[in-house]
């Protein structure tokens, strides 16, 4: 699949009510983008759009663990939601099912009412030709959340997720694989 075939998108922006959806074929086994998906550090890696990065402070891989991770901009113009330049957010796994499907409740951690309020992420994986196709759901975004810049994010995010699990899966040795 070529890569501008790669991402399919819908954006809803109804009164009160937005989501986005972000799919992307990715060239590995759905397991190993499962792994991808609760390993903290791979985490870490692919769920930052680009010009951020990110700290987990906590993450606990289990239905109801918790998590807690913080995106900070590289470049001191970018304006965060939780402080003067960085994104924290924290939230709990409410559904994992094995090399299919994730699915977290996230907050931000704010004071802007306008950002405040859980929103649903759920990430389920299918078998597609050559790998896996990935579909993100974030469901909820709060008024204050650009639903184009929400979805602008998630397809940074899963390139990178491709990048890391496409990089793995073609790899060979003793290196660390998510």
């Amino acid at each position: 699949m070529e890569h501008a075939e790669a991402v399919s998108r819908r954006t809803c922006y109804l009164p009160g009510v937005s989501f986005t959806r972000v799919q992307r074929h990715v060239n590995a086994p759905r397991a190993k983008v499962y792994r991808a998906l609760l390993d903290a550090d791979a985490v870490a890696i692919w769920m930052v759009p680009g010009g951020m990065t990110s700290q987990v402070h906590q993450f606990d891989a289990r239905e109801g663990g918790m998590f807690r991770i913080s995106l900070t901009y590289d470049a001191p113009t970018g304006t965060g939601k939780s402080t003067a330049h960085t994104d924290t957010y924290h939230g709990r796994f409410m559904k994992l099912v094995p090399d299919e499907q994730v699915v977290q409740v996230v907050e931000f951690e704010t004071t802007d009412p306008a950002l405040q309020g859980e929103m649903t992420i759920a990430i389920t994986l299918s078998d597609a030709e050559g790998g896996t196709d990935v579909l993100a759901l974030h469901d909820g975004l709060p008024p204050g959340l650009s639903p184009a810049d929400n979805e602008l994010g998630w397809q940074m995010s899963l390139v990178k997720l491709a990048g890391l699990v496409e990089e793995a899966a073609g790899s060979r040795g003793n290196e660390r694989q998510p």
